[in-house]
């Protein structure tokens, strides 16, 4: 049996650059500047959104969805030095980013050493799975965007907007 040490030093290994398994389809993505790039096969394992704390943070959103991938479907096709890592011994989780623009790359956990979770939004395309699980809902901040109607802001195209909600005037009937 390993020590959480050595699962998170077995994650923060060099991640080869192979030929891909034979797959229905290939899914690339980047990080902001491009130095960074990746593939993963599709179908990825799955989809989430993670409303947990650390990807808040992590990301600077309200909450990050991300795309599972086994390890062995997943490879870097440029930039691999232009990787950072920062381990979290509490969490005995490793977050990648790319070390010039500052995106997150990828996140692992010691307890499923065979897979990566990368950011959706780093894909050029799809994926095959769509995010229909979230984990952390509990912490779902009150700010966050949860699906309420919203209408076009007059004068400023391409903003909308969530109209306040209008307050029930008390019935004055009788008053005077």
């Amino acid at each position: 049996m390993t020590s959480a040490g050595e699962a998170i030093q077995k994650m923060q290994r060099k991640v080869q650059v192979t030929k891909p398994a034979k797959a229905a389809g290939l899914a690339t993505g980047q990080c902001l500047c491009g130095k960074v790039s990746f593939e993963i096969d599709v179908p990825a394992r799955w989809a989430w959104h993670d409303h947990s704390a650390a990807s808040r943070r992590a990301h600077g959103a309200a909450y990050a969805t991300y795309v599972g991938s086994w390890r062995k479907r997943f490879r870097i096709t440029g930039g691999d030095l232009e990787i950072a890592r920062y381990e979290d011994k509490t969490t005995k989780t490793v977050r990648s980013f790319c070390a010039r623009c500052g995106t997150p790359i990828s996140y692992e956990r010691a307890r499923s050493p065979h897979m990566v979770n990368i950011p959706r939004a780093l894909f050029s395309g799809r994926t095959g799975r769509q995010p229909l699980y979230h984990i952390a809902i509990e912490e779902l901040q009150e700010w966050a965007y949860t699906g309420e109607p919203l209408v076009p802001l007059k004068g400023f195209p391409g903003v909308v907007w969530q109209r306040s909600k209008r307050k029930k005037r008390p019935d004055h009937e009788g008053m005077f």
